[in-house]
């Protein structure tokens, strides 16, 4: 596996990573032992750019990624994140904070159940508006100077958001939807401004949350507990508009000789070597 660089402070990580919120929530039904498995395997294959998040579970994707790497930190590079409230009792309650103490608070949480002591990449998961992106990097700042944590991050930042919290500490990467199906970072100033402030770019859901796999030709195909029954995109008429663009998707590919995914994933990494998918 290739390596690449995120961002001018030194962080080095495989050219794919692996997003694990799917293995414990949102997708449908998981199974822990397939999910340890699968990032077992990653690593073997090269793929040590792990990513989590407090929110995924809530908590227990954490958890899972932890016991899946017991005993082989040494050979992951580790990505989680901070800022989504949720409440275990009542997962559809959602709350967003950056204020200091919580940024703390939750560094604390996730060390613990990720059963490490220090993290490789920190984001802020969504920004606070109601906190100043200056007061909350500030406290992320501290978390590196106290060795709980080696880089900072953000996820779904504007422009000027990124540009205040340069001001306070580097930002190694920005963490953002991109993929064939959504282009909205190259039209909104997003990956500019990380190009233009030497930030890091991680895609997520480089294959269209799984549906420029081309596995999806019902919305019946969707689990009955899966968020993308709740998202416009895969709703009504949009679903057959999308899977109109994934048979383009598909009669690429296949001119290629290639998967519809392995195409898809290949021209997010050909978009530049400061991309990174997950």
């Amino acid at each position: 596996m290739l390596t690449r660089n995120l961002g001018h402070t030194g962080l080095q990580v495989s050219a794919e990573g692996l997003g694990c919120m799917g293995m414990s929530e949102f997708y449908g039904q998981g199974d822990d032992a397939e999910s340890v498995a699968t990032i077992h395997r990653a690593l073997e294959i090269g793929i040590f750019f792990l990513d989590t998040a407090d929110a995924y579970g809530p908590h227990k994707n954490e958890e899972l990624v932890g016991r899946a790497i017991k005993g082989r930190r040494d050979e992951v590079t580790l990505a989680t994140k901070f800022g989504i409230v949720r409440d275990p009792q009542d997962p559809t309650k959602r709350g967003v904070s950056g204020k200091p103490y919580y940024v703390r608070k939750s560094c604390e949480a996730s060390l613990r159940r990720l059963g490490v002591e220090t993290i490789d990449l920190y984001y802020q998961h969504r920004v606070d508006p109601n906190t100043p992106i200056e007061d909350t990097v500030g406290a992320m700042a501290e978390l590196v100077h106290q060795g709980k944590v080696r880089h900072l991050g953000l996820s779904e930042a504007s422009p000027d958001t990124l540009r205040r919290a340069m001001k306070v500490h580097p930002i190694t990467a920005l963490q953002t939807e991109y993929s064939l199906w959504t282009r909205d970072p190259e039209t909104n100033g997003v990956l500019s401004t990380c190009r233009e402030l030497g930030i890091g770019f991680v895609a997520y859901s480089p294959l269209g949350r799984g549906f420029l796999t081309g596995q999806f030709q019902r919305f019946e195909d969707f689990a009955s507990d899966d968020y993308r029954r709740n998202s416009p995109r895969f709703q009504g008429e949009n679903f057959q508009k999308n899977l109109d663009l994934v048979r383009k998707v598909e009669e690429l590919a296949k001119e290629k000789g290639c998967k519809p995914s392995q195409l898809a994933l290949a021209w997010v990494l050909a978009q530049g070597d400061d991309i990174v998918p997950i």
